[in-house]
């Protein structure tokens, strides 16, 4: 007996980072199954991270299984939450994803207090939440196929973003869609290329840089000037840096500019717990990486440390910094400057001339970063007045993300049975713009969800 058209029908529904960059949660209703692609926090400005202590806009007990496509708060910071809620499905991700992702709750933890404090409202979880949430997390490999039913089935791809990030593809029936996640800024000096596959017919993908490019530069001599010409002036290069990702792409490069001998030696400061915590979790995985790290990781060469590198782990230590001579190299969290040690140091230099504050990832509207990097001369901290008086420089090459022409020739590159594209998790202009070129250069159809919209899918 043939299918009936109602056994073949899906629906996809947007729960977060539709017209938006953060908050990814996506609802996937298929084979009678209700399946979560990630479940992120909201984060920038205080009026989006109100979002987080609003209730789900479904049962979570009624949730089968969450996918994770990899641990940038933004897409698993909710998880335990989801748990605290009722979810009692399966979770799965690769090895660093859920180990990094572990990091990142324990992180949070004391954040959330303070932030459910100025609220008046509970934490949004708790430590046994945590618990609960890593006991249900499996761990798989890309390309093992996971049987969901037996017309539907799941496996996982390299996006390149992160250490362990995946693209999930989910097929039903023979056609297949596609979860992006984040899509890396590839090549990259430590993660593999954004992985080709076959093609989907629907398509859910980012669009953080979907209205504009990386500027061409090799990202490594930037970074060299920046140093050399702050040195000169015996500054300090202040780093707000992402914990996951961008840290061990600085530290690395900062460790192949100091053993050729083309920055001079100074003290450089890893203050960031978390970050110290994760660099750790990138040596446990050198499979994840590609050639040349691997290879340098197989000699023994120390990926992540170099002559000069000193790690702040306690309040202390971090508060010391101010007083090691300069020049010195500073790599704080958090990478848009909307909290953590990194805004200590800034009330410190920003009104130096010889100091220099440098952007290496993408600033969130509202966020201290993003002021500062739109020119602001006098900026608003911990409710006093600094003025901006350092250099202020943008690095864009270390973007996680892919800029707008790749994203489009990522496209292009699996078009053939592509019926729907879904773009997301991006400011509503970049969203658009990437829209309207997919439409006109690579002829897909390609749209801009909003939050709680519900499509049905034909399968």
């Amino acid at each position: 007996m043939a299918d009936s058209p109602k056994e073949h029908y899906a629906y996809l529904t947007f729960h977060g980072a539709a017209g938006e960059v953060t908050g990814a949660n996506f609802l996937l209703e298929i084979a009678g199954k209700k399946i979560l692609v990630d479940c992120g926090m909201h984060q920038g400005t205080a009026s989006e991270e109100d979002k987080n202590w609003v209730p789900f806009n479904y049962d979570p007990k009624e949730i089968d299984i969450l996918f994770v496509t990899h641990s940038h708060q933004d897409h698993i910071g909710k998880i335990p939450k989801l748990v605290r809620d009722g979810f009692k499905g399966v979770i799965y991700s690769t090895a660093p994803t859920k180990d990094i992702s572990a990091l990142m709750f324990e992180d949070a933890l004391g954040l959330m207090d303070d932030a459910a404090q100025d609220r008046n409202v509970k934490p949004l979880y708790e430590e046994s939440d945590i618990a609960h949430a890593l006991s249900l997390w499996k761990v798989i490999p890309y390309h093992d196929k996971i049987v969901i039913t037996d017309d539907l089935s799941a496996l996982c791809y390299d996006a390149g973003h992160v250490l362990g990030s995946s693209m999930w593809e989910f097929n039903f029936k023979g056609k297949k869609m596609l979860f992006t996640g984040d899509l890396g800024n590839t090549p990259t000096t430590l993660l593999r290329n954004t992985e080709v596959f076959e093609e989907p017919s629907f398509l859910l993908m980012e669009s953080v840089y979907g209205d504009r490019n990386h500027p061409e530069e090799d990202r490594r001599d930037h970074l060299m000037r920046v140093i050399q010409d702050t040195a000169k002036e015996h500054g300090t290069i202040m780093i707000p840096s992402f914990s996951l990702e961008r840290t061990q792409e600085i530290l690395f490069d900062i460790d192949q500019l100091v053993r050729a001998n083309r920055i001079q030696r100074m003290p450089c400061f890893l203050d960031s717990p978390l970050a110290s915590k994760i660099t750790e979790i990138y040596k446990k995985y050198p499979d994840y990486l590609n050639d040349e790290a691997r290879k340098l990781s197989r000699a023994g060469d120390p990926l992540f440390s170099f002559e000069g590198l000193k790690i702040a782990d306690t309040r202390d230590d971090s508060k010391a910094i101010n007083h090691a001579p300069d020049p010195k190299i500073i790599i704080a969290g958090s990478g848009m400057m909307n909290g953590g040690r990194i805004v200590h140091h800034a009330e410190q230099h920003l009104g130096d001339p010889h100091a220099t504050l440098l952007l290496v990832g993408y600033q969130a509207a509202g966020t201290l970063g993003r002021v500062i990097q739109s020119g602001e001369k006098r900026v608003n901290i911990h409710d006093q007045q600094y003025d901006v008086r350092c250099r202020v420089e943008t690095i864009s090459g270390y973007s996680g993300h892919k800029g707008s022409d790749q994203l489009v020739a990522f496209v292009d590159d699996i078009k053939r049975n592509i019926e729907r594209v879904f773009c997301v998790m991006g400011e509503q202009q970049s969203e658009t713009f990437l829209a309207q070129r997919l439409r006109d250069q690579v002829g897909v159809h390609a749209e801009v969800p909003n939050e709680g919209d519900r499509i049905e899918l034909f399968f």
